[in-house]
């Protein structure tokens, strides 16, 4: 391709859209430019990168038995109907009406449709197991697109849907999909980490994400020092250390407090530690139904973990109005007493202490020496605290270390989620009964996974592509010998070399600040200088070399 010809130019400058260092590059290289917030034109170079990496993918998908295809970009919505998820699907899914009054989903993941194509099939067991897979554009409604690619409205995704008579059969598919994304991931210059996570909207009991290190990823996650743990923030455990349980229990008592609402409020007016303070935060779910999160007051209430507990599709903070009405006060909210009123769900934490202190449900009035079992009790109980770095790990024997993160990709186990919830999504076993379908899924966003490879792969002058995704092999650059660089053009894609040429009346610097932007692995440069000789140099090193025409052949050829 001559860059003269190339549609998509070099510019410079800060671009809008995103500070990551991920979109700067790419919108100033020519890759990609933004429609509107959230969805972006590929131009022909970042089309072709994306092309390689799905070529990659396609790869090994292949290798581990899955097979491609494809299913209708709008969902009839009935199906989304059928498995609630109008409803939790936990992002705003997008509706459009056809001429008949057909009501379809801009499909935003595909669990529905796959299920609803394979159940037209009546299967037998001998048919299974089955991995099938696509790559289709995606519609995510989300609230606030950021970080150029890293977080979009519309996107191109990989996801594949296994199909298994139970779960001894889906786990060697899903640990095969697993070791298959750590071959994908190595094969596009990837370094990731495999984190257990939260299935949210998608269903199913269990999932693990694949995250690569970066100081300003938005996923969270923790490690423990040990290695022998890593987990999302969303569901990352830890153990509880005991502190004063072996204490007496002593008298029950409300005492004036004038003091704020904060929980360092509390402390400075009692002086006892915040570990001995009970935290209580007040929450509506979907139906309006209110719930008491008790937790030790060094800790803090996660809300993933406490709407997974209580089965709950969402959760919202509630509001002063909805306090009152119970006869309590914002601030001074205690348990003691609310049994009935609200649900009281209370984390492992408060069987370390003893004689807590917290609000006596009055403003301005505190309970002291309140202890679960005698002054309260619990309708649900479990793990519903945010982990934090130097907490310990789940055995206890290792401390956690806090880890930020992109995510490039994810598997789940679904189990029997949608084949329960969607109609004859079943096969027929060996005894000829009929039997639900157990299920995984597994995604990769190739959008996100091309703005991570730069975001690991760059200097300060640009990016550097890893060779097997790169737009093309070779950046030809002529200063003014633009008969031999034409000469050489032309022996390069008669021998099947994917080369960019600067044919452009550019000055030299321009042309070598280009060709750092663009990252190609190998730069070729033509002048006087170089006489009959052509310089090679590596994008991802600093020295150049004059070498002939042959030797640059030899080495592309290798």
């Amino acid at each position: 391709m001559k860059y003269s010809k190339l549609f998509g130019k070099t510019s410079y400058g800060d671009q809008s859209g995103s500070g990551m260092i991920s979109h700067q590059l790419l919108t100033k290289g020519g890759f990609i430019r933004e429609s509107v917030a959230g969805r972006y034109f590929f131009l022909p170079l970042g089309w072709r990168v994306q092309e390689k990496i799905k070529a990659v993918i396609k790869d090994e998908m292949d290798k581990a038995g899955a097979q491609e295809m494809i299913s209708p970009v709008l969902h009839p919505l009935e199906l989304w109907k059928e498995t609630n998820r109008t409803n939790t699907a936990g992002f705003e899914l997008m509706q459009v009406t056809d001429r008949r009054g057909g009501e379809f989903a801009l499909g935003g993941t595909a669990e529905e449709m796959f299920v609803d194509v394979v159940r037209k099939f009546n299967l037998s067991y001998k048919d299974l197991p089955f991995n099938i897979y696509q790559f289709s554009t995606k519609f995510r409604d989300e609230l606030r697109a950021r970080g150029g690619l890293l977080r979009v409205r519309e996107f191109v995704m990989k996801d594949a849907y296994s199909f298994h008579t139970d779960a001894e059969d889906f786990k060697k598919e899903y640990d095969k999909m697993a070791e298959t994304y750590t071959k994908i991931y190595q094969r596009l210059g990837l370094e990731t980490r495999v984190v257990k996570a939260d299935n949210g909207y998608i269903g199913g009991e269990y999932c693990h994400e694949f995250q690569v290190e970066h100081p300003e990823g938005e996923g969270r996650f923790f490690v423990s020092e040990d290695g022998s743990y890593c987990a999302h923030e969303d569901i990352a455990e830890f153990a509880r250390d005991e502190k004063n349980i072996g204490e007496t229990e002593d008298e029950y008592q409300v005492v004036d407090a004038v003091r704020g609402k904060t929980m360092n409020d509390g402390v400075e007016l009692h002086g006892k530690p915040l570990w001995q303070q009970i935290k209580n935060v007040m929450f509506a779910d979907e139906k309006g139904n209110l719930i008491l999160a008790v937790i030790r007051g060094d800790l803090d209430v996660n809300e993933t973990k406490l709407k997974n507990l209580l089965k709950a599709a969402q959760l919202r903070a509630a509001e002063d109005n909805e306090i009152y009405a119970l006869g309590s006060e914002p601030g001074f909210i205690s348990p003691v007493g609310m049994k009935g009123k609200v649900k009281i769900v209370g984390d492992i934490s408060l069987r370390t202490i003893k004689n807590g202190y917290t609000g006596a449900n009055q403003k301005n009035k505190d309970a002291l020496n309140v202890n679960l079992g005698r002054d309260f009790d619990l309708d649900l109980e479990g793990d519903i605290a945010m982990a934090e770095a130097g907490f310990l790990s789940p055995d206890g024997q290792s401390k956690l270390e806090e880890k930020r993160g992109i995510e490039v990709g994810n598997i789940f186990q679904l189990g029997y989620h949608y084949s329960n919830l969607m109609k004859d999504a079943n096969f027929v076993d060996k005894d000829g009964q009929k039997k639900p379908y157990y299920m995984g899924c597994y995604g990769i966003g190739l959008g996100r996974t091309l703005a991570t490879i730069v975001e690991k792969h760059h200097d300060e002058k640009g990016i550097i592509w890893p060779e097997n995704i790169a737009p093309y092999q070779v950046h030809l650059i002529d200063i003014n010998e633009n008969e031999k660089a034409q000469m050489i053009y032309q022996t390069l894609i008669e021998a099947g070399v994917e080369v960019l040429w600067d044919d452009r009346s550019e000055n030299a610097g321009r042309k070598f600040n280009d060709s750092d932007l663009l990252g190609l692995p190998i730069r070729l440069v033509v002048s006087k200088k170089t006489g009959d000789q052509i310089e090679w140099k590596k994008r991802s090193e600093t020295q150049a070399e004059l070498i002939n025409l042959d030797q640059v052949l030899e080495r592309l050829k290798q």
